[in-house]
């Protein structure tokens, strides 16, 4: 369409004489395709409650090939795990055929669809991505997840750092204003677009003026871990407590007012409040001794540990459905949910740690000690760990003086 104007200059625009002309106009139909063979790619995002049966609807794919799709990917784990604000790429034809689907999931993995000689042939794994190393400083002022944002940092990192430190830290009541942390983290972009953060590599955690450091190891063969620069592992026989991130409503004391009993008792276990329904992990590894209603204590799980050791998970919500007597559980597992059942006047966890039988304050126990490094992986461990360690020590020394 060409539009002109004429402009009479000097002359007022009610001299002007005007026409008015109508004149009908075609109007092309919705896209003329020149070309049955030409291909479109299209992104449609996942919106809640989405199945692909309705996004294959919006991508306007032909019936045949819809109902063809869908019986090849029945089952699949991947067109299970649609998560909203993930975005599907799809190639197609004028007519509606599916040539292509592609969708990234879960930690870069990626699902393809391919029409091959009229058959969809699936595929799953793992998607290129542009791995980078990131790092990071931050104080703490309130919080350590509100220091990790305000550091825009991924607030996975902050979960990263409570989990490597589980051991050495109390979350619940050690931290304090003026902790400061270094990180030096994995981050990736997949061929989706989507950046994500990954594995930390080193961290560095100031806690009342004490420094603990962790850097990350996978010796040949074996499963990857924490360990100190001198090689001891940061996995210790038992976690500092039962809840990632919670605090703690009333300690271990030989004399309590009892808010329901209305008396005065000793509390021989740990008080943590929080919400109904957060998870509750195993401190660790150990076999389900008891599960089921305890009197006071509501629903309660007791974990056997090695030797003389034990634990006690009370007025628990409810208990993960695999859960069973004689089961065997690892550190962190998720073995219930917390609750306000039995003597509780408000959701909480209360946890014991029992020797022979009898319940000791977690606080002032001396457990075992970690494993180090074995002596065929530790030259390989100093190596990759002095590199490491080097990045925290520029990091710290350039950082820190600028946030303070």
């Amino acid at each position: 369409m060409v539009t002109a104007f004429g402009i009479v200059p000097d002359s007022p625009p009610q001299e002007i004489p005007g026409k008015k002309i109508i004149r009908s106009l075609q109007l092309p139909e919705k896209f003329a395709y020149s070309d049955p063979e030409m291909t479109f790619w299209h992104q449609e995002s996942i919106r809640r409650g989405d199945t692909i049966a309705a996004i294959l609807a919006r991508l306007e794919v032909s019936q045949e090939d819809k109902n063809d799709f869908l019986d090849a990917t029945r089952g699949n784990k991947a067109m299970g795990q649609l998560k909203p604000g993930e975005v599907i790429h799809a190639e197609t034809r004028p007519d509606g055929e599916l040539l292509t689907l592609r969708y990234f999931y879960g930690s870069g993995e990626q699902f393809q669809a391919e029409k091959i000689d009229g058959a969809f042939e699936l595929k799953e794994q793992s998607g290129k991505s542009n791995t980078q190393i990131q790092i990071g400083s931050g104080i703490i002022s309130t919080s350590l997840f509100a220091a990790v944002d305000k550091a825009d940092l991924p607030s996975s990192i902050a979960s990263q750092m409570i989990d490597i430190f589980s051991s050495r830290i109390d979350f619940h009541r050690d931290i304090q204003k003026g902790d400061r942390f270094t990180v030096v983290y994995e981050s990736s972009q997949d061929e989706g677009g989507k950046i994500q953060a990954g594995r930390i590599l080193a961290v560095e955690f100031f806690n009342k003026g004490k420094s603990c450091r962790a850097v990350y190891f996978q010796p040949p063969g074996e499963k990857g871990g924490y360990y100190t620069p001198e090689g001891e592992s940061l996995r210790r026989p038992f976690l500092m407590a039962p809840l990632k991130f919670s605090r703690i409503s009333s300690g271990f004391t030989a004399a309590r007012y009892h808010p329901i009993l209305k008396r005065w008792r000793a509390h021989r276990g740990v008080d943590y409040a929080a919400p109904t329904g957060v998870p509750v992990m195993a401190t660790a590894d150990g076999t389900v001794e008891y599960k089921g209603w305890q009197s006071g204590y509501g629903n309660l799980i007791v974990l056997k540990h090695n030797g003389q050791y034990s634990s006690a998970y009370g007025h628990l919500s409810g208990f993960d459905r695999k859960l069973q007597k004689g089961r065997q559980v690892r550190q962190g597992d998720i073995i219930g949910f917390v609750g306000s059942t039995g003597m509780a006047t408000g959701p909480h966890l209360h946890y014991e740690l029992r020797v022979n039988g009898v319940q000791r304050d977690p606080s002032r126990m001396v457990m075992p000690a970690a494993q180090s490094i074995s002596k065929k992986h530790y030259s390989v461990f100093r190596k990759q760990s002095k590199e490491l360690v080097s990045q925290l020590d520029l990091l710290r020394n350039s950082s820190f003086a600028a946030l303070n």
